[in-house]
Order: structure tokens, then sequence, then C-alpha cells
């Protein structure tokens, strides 16, 4: 009966709005900044959607506008696909002039580019980390 009763709260629990598969993004103190659902749903603190990513890599606002684009090869692009940055497979990141702005480690944390904590994105992919971070 106890497990029937914890399995049954999990599935309460998971079905809440904002809750469902997010994950949380800290600034450098572990505040919550924002969290981010499995589907590319940007939520605030306070789980008002900002915005959206796509499968496809296009990046939205609240309103559905087309803000940029993350392309499969790491090249971030603004709306009207001029080249933002890049976010490298060793998950460095760089402006459009190839010059290191910062770096999303393997276990979540963001970097600046003097290797300073800046946050942490852990669960979330590499390239939305990366926008959130800096190119939002």
């Amino acid at each position: 009966m106890k497990s029937f009763i914890l399995i049954l709260m999990l599935a309460l629990w998971g079905a809440l709005p904002g809750t469902a598969l997010a994950q949380k993004v800290t600034n450098s103190s572990y505040q919550t900044l924002a969290y981010i659902k499995s589907d590319g749903t940007v939520q605030d603190a306070s789980y008002r959607t900002i915005g959206y990513i796509k499968a496809d890599g296009t990046v939205q606002d609240h309103s559905y506008r087309t803000v940029g684009h993350i392309k499969s090869d790491g090249t971030v692009q603004n709306a009207s696909y001029s080249t933002m940055g890049h976010i490298k497979d060793d998950g460095s990141v760089q402006d459009s002039s190839y010059r290191t702005i910062g770096y999303i480690k393997k276990d979540g944390t963001v970097q600046d580019a003097n290797y300073r904590t800046i946050g942490h994105a852990g669960g979330v992919p590499k390239a939305w980390a990366a926008w959130y971070f800096f190119f939002m």
C-alpha cells in the first residue's frame, strides 16, 4: 500500500504545471533563474513561459516570434540569420569572430571566458544552455 501511495504522489507531482521534466537553470549562487522543459519550453523562476527552443533549432519568444536559430553544426544565428556565435563540441562558446566567450562543461556548469562560474544548467542540452547564458 505504501508503494502505491508513493507512485501516486510521484505521478501527481509530475502532472503539476511547470514540473514535468523541467531542468533548473541557476546562477553561480544556485539561485533559480529559469526552468527548461524537455520540450524546449523556457520558463522564468515563477514558471511564466518566456520562450521556446524548437526541435529544429528555432528559438522563439513567449509570443512565438522567432528570435534566433541554433543550427546542427553549432552555429547560432539571430532572426535574420546573421551569425551571432558558435557552440563547439568541446563545450566552448564563441562569438561571431570566433573569440571564446564561455564554456559549458559536461556537468552543466557554465563559465565565462575567464573560467569563472556564472551558472549551472545540469541536464539541459549544451546548445540550449549556451543560448540562455550567452545569446538570449
